[in-house]
Formats: C-alpha cells, sequence, structure tokens
C-alpha cells in the first residue's frame, strides 16, 4: 500500500517534534508543509519522517526532524530576518529558514549537495533562498551580515569568522564539542564583541570539514 506522505507527515509533527518541547506555531506550521519526503534520497522515501538521521553522502547526515524542530524554534526568526546557512545538506532546513525569514543564504562545499538542492527547492517554490559552494570554515566570505546564523554541522570550535557575521543582536546557532557529547549552543551577538552563550541539549552530529577535533596521538 503506498505511503500516505500527508498523514505521515503530520504524524511526524504532532507524536516527534511536539513533544519534545517544540511549540513555536510557525515552526510547527513550516514542519507540517514543506514536504520533507522531497528533500531525501530516492531510496530513504519511506523514512522521510522517521526519527532517524539520514545519510546524505560525503560523510554527512540529515538532521532527525526534532533536531530541526529544536534548532528552528531557538532561531526566533522574524519575517524580515536575513538568514546564513552553513552546511545546505539536502536542502530541506534552507526551505524551512527560508519559509520563516526573509532571505536565507546558504553555503556547502560539496558542488552535487548545492546542485541537487537547489533543484529541490526551484520545485518546492522557495524563492528567497541562494545556494553557493564554498569553504565556510576556512575561506568563503559572505557579502554583509545576518540576523542569524545556522550551522548544521559539527564544529570542535566555533570560529571566530562565523561570529563576525552577525549583525549586533543576531543568534549564531551551532553544533560545538567533542563526539558523541557536542552541544547545541544559541551565542546572541549583545555589542562590542560580546556574545551571551546559552546551551540548549546534547546531540551528536558529523563534523563540518575542516572542523573536527585536533588529532591526538598516542604513544
Amino acid at each position: 500500500m503506498a505511503m500516505n506522505f500527508d498523514q505521515a507527515r503530520q504524524n511526524m509533527v504532532e507524536n516527534q517534534v511536539r513533544p519534545w518541547e517544540v511549540l513555536d506555531a510557525r515552526v510547527l506550521d513550516v514542519l507540517g508543509r514543506v514536504r520533507r519526503e522531497e528533500f531525501v534520497a530516492p531510496a530513504h522515501r519511506q523514512l522521510a519522517f522517521a526519527d532517524l538521521c539520514l545519510p546524505l553522502g560525503h560523510g554527512e547526515v540529515m538532521m532527525k526532524p526534532v533536531l530541526e524542530g529544536r534548532v528552528l524554534q531557538a532561531l526566533a526568526l522574524k519575517p524580515q530576518d536575513q538568514v546564513l546557512e552553513i552546511g545546505t545538506g539536502s536542502g530541506f532546513l534552507t526551505a524551512c529558514l527560508a519559509s520563516l525569514a526573509a532571505h536565507v543564504t546558504s553555503v556547502d562545499m560539496h558542488p552535487d549537495f548545492t546542485a541537487a538542492a537547489g533543484q529541490r527547492l526551484k520545485a518546492a517554490g522557495i524563492e528567497n533562498a541562494e545556494l553557493v559552494t564554498g569553504d565556510a570554515v576556512n575561506a568563503w566570505q559572505p557579502q554583509g551580515s545576518f540576523d542569524a546564523v545556522v550551522v548544521t554541522g559539527a564544529v570542535y570550535r566555533i570560529p571566530d569568522r562565523f561570529l563576525g557575521w552577525l549583525k549586533p543582536g543576531g543568534r549564531l546557532l551551532a553544533i560545538r564539542g567533542e563526539s558523541p557529547v557536542q552541544q547545541v549552543l544559541v551565542l546572541t551577538h549583545e555589542g562590542n564583541g560580546r556574545y551571551r552563550e546559552e546551551s540548549l541539549l546534547e546531540t551528536d552530529l558529523p563534523y563540518l570539514a575542516h572542523a573536527e577535533p585536533p588529532r591526538r596521538f598516542v604513544f
């Protein structure tokens, strides 16, 4: 029997995301509208709404729906916000961010991710997202600054350059630490180089390229 994706999507929202303390009505609405099944690999379409991280290639994964919900809620996006996403991945979170904010710039170092996400976003009718291929950790530099920056892969340390892309009052969400215990953090730019840090929860995700822990030599 064919899967009812609309029903599965609503079940995901009501039975997984909402019980994980995601109560923001705009976030729940977006997760219920954006067709997550269109952003996963065809081989994983039946698992699009499962409580799992789904593989994307290049050793990277798509976050669990519950974590996506917490991330979107923590960013507290306003309709006029300019958002930077570091790590486009499948493009699903990009679509959700674009549905909550004025514009999203999303950068990924893998050209195949950028190309595939662009096709998915176009098919979904998302027109306020710009996709860029580049290495945000070391080289790529955006034009301007942002109200929110979200880092979708883990980092051992948050690069200073990421914080420099925030407007005063802006929020940066990142997953920082050493696997298997990493912290989902929100840093709020309070002006004059000061950042207020809030820890939301623990998780474990693959690292962004060039943001892994330093190698330790054992003798």
